[in-house]
């Protein structure tokens, strides 16, 4: 099952290096346009559009490779029969908090497609489409939490990673 979860994390940080990439072709779409005096609708919004989509599509990966900034300032300073209860704690908020995030990104979704709604700039795109990214970083990020409950249930060291590793030091 870890496989599977791990290859969904993988595919969603590929979604997500193609929308960085569309953000990039964009904005120096955009500059070039600018020198040239074109006027192309919408680049800006098309940046924001996949700027966004990457960053949700890549938390996923993220939390399972213990990239994010986690509460282990906290954690490390603790003693462990405190710090046991406390890692247990911050993964089922960090749970409830990815999952309200899905199910509300998942019902605006829907709600822009059930209504039509559209994008407010000059491109005029319908916002389920860029909102797409959300949902699927939204589910990805909620099921990365279930699995490091998983693995912290069987005994599995996620939230524990450390080491003083200063060279990741946000």
């Amino acid at each position: 099952m870890s496989r599977l979860v791990y290859a969904f994390y993988q595919g969603l940080l590929a979604l997500s290096c193609l929308s960085m990439l569309a953000a990039f072709g964009s904005v120096a779409l955009g500059v070039v346009a600018r020198q040239a005096r074109w006027d192309i609708p919408g680049l800006d919004a098309y940046a924001g559009y996949a700027i966004v989509c990457g960053l949700f599509l890549a938390l996923p990966a993220t939390l399972a490779s213990g990239d994010h900034i986690r509460v282990t300032l906290v954690l490390d300073r603790l003693t462990p029969s405190v710090r046991a209860p406390m890692e247990w704690f911050c993964l089922v908020m960090g749970l409830v908090v990815a999952g309200v995030m899905a199910w509300f990104s998942i019902r605006l979704a829907w709600l822009s497609w059930v209504t039509h709604d559209v994008s407010p700039a000059a491109d005029v795109t319908p916002l389920w489409i860029p909102q797409m990214g959300v949902v699927l970083g939204s589910i990805g990020f909620a099921v990365a939490f279930a699995h490091a409950l998983v693995v912290r249930w069987h005994g599995g060291d996620l939230m524990a990673k450390t080491g003083g590793e200063a060279a990741r030091a946000e």
